[in-house]
């Protein structure tokens, strides 16, 4: 037999299996041929290790303390943690363990506690950010603290105008209730009395409200003060807690 035969003979019957990734094989009718094919799919073959290599080497020590070295997910370890190794052997990460559904269920928990706190979070800094824009120093908060209870006051004092005439309106009533002392009141008179009783409470629960909010709004600007003057002594935009039983930030 020729060289070139032997060679023939040893293109055609030799097959390559890969890590157990499959058969290549060669089969040609001339030695040219044969180099040509077994070239091509020889790097046909590299190209597709490449991603396996790149995708990293896993690595873990079961329960019984056996150790194992793969180039995928180790299913001898799914319930612990697994190295993932770069090819050098450094450590590139680590495949926390497979969870069962309620492992999951606690884990999305806690996610979403931990995202929400991340907003809470984002939005105080944003509150600080546009407070101390709103309020660069305290003559501006005292500012807007009176333009605020400027309207509330404006309004007791209404109430109280009102109020007063309501009893200057009754004194007349009055009077004309002692000519029928030991009688039924005329339906008119009776009615007039009871309709002016009714409005001077309307306008005591108009003036009791009033003040309650403007105990309100003094307390909410006392905490903002009180969170503005730490903002202006250089705390960071969302590290200021809020004041223990503060009211709740009004809307903007």
């Amino acid at each position: 037999m020729s060289p070139l035969s032997a060679a023939d003979d040893r293109w055609s019957t030799r097959s390559h299996r890969p890590q157990g990734r499959g058969v290549m094989a060669c089969v040609s009718v001339r030695v040219s041929a044969g180099v040509s094919a077994c070239v091509g799919l020889g790097v046909t073959w590299l190209a597709l290790a490449v991603p396996a290599q790149a995708a990293g080497i896993y690595s873990c020590v079961d329960a019984t303390g056996k150790r194992y070295t793969s180039d995928r997910p180790i299913a001898e370890c799914l319930d612990r943690e697994q190295r993932v190794l770069n090819k050098d052997g450094s450590q590139r990460q680590t495949l926390p363990p497979r969870m069962n559904a309620e492992e999951r269920a606690l884990s999305e928990e806690r996610q979403r506690l931990q995202d929400q706190a991340q907003a809470a979070q984002k939005d105080a800094v944003r509150r600080d950010r546009n407070l101390m824009l709103r309020f660069p120093d305290e003559p501006s908060h005292n500012k807007a603290r009176e333009a605020a209870l400027d309207d509330l006051r404006r309004g007791v004092a209404l109430s109280e105008r009102r109020l007063q005439d309501l009893l200057d309106e009754r004194q007349p009533m009055l009077a004309e209730t002692e000519f029928y002392k030991g009688r039924r009141l005329p339906f008119k008179l009776k009615s007039k009395l009871e309709a002016n009783d009714a409005q001077q409470q309307a306008q005591r629960d108009i003036i009791q409200n009033q003040n309650a909010e403007t105990v309100r709004i003094n307390a909410l600007y006392d905490a903002e003060l009180a969170r503005l003057r730490r903002l202006w002594a250089g705390a960071a935009p969302g590290s200021v807690p809020p004041a223990s039983g503060a009211v709740p930030v009004r809307k903007r």
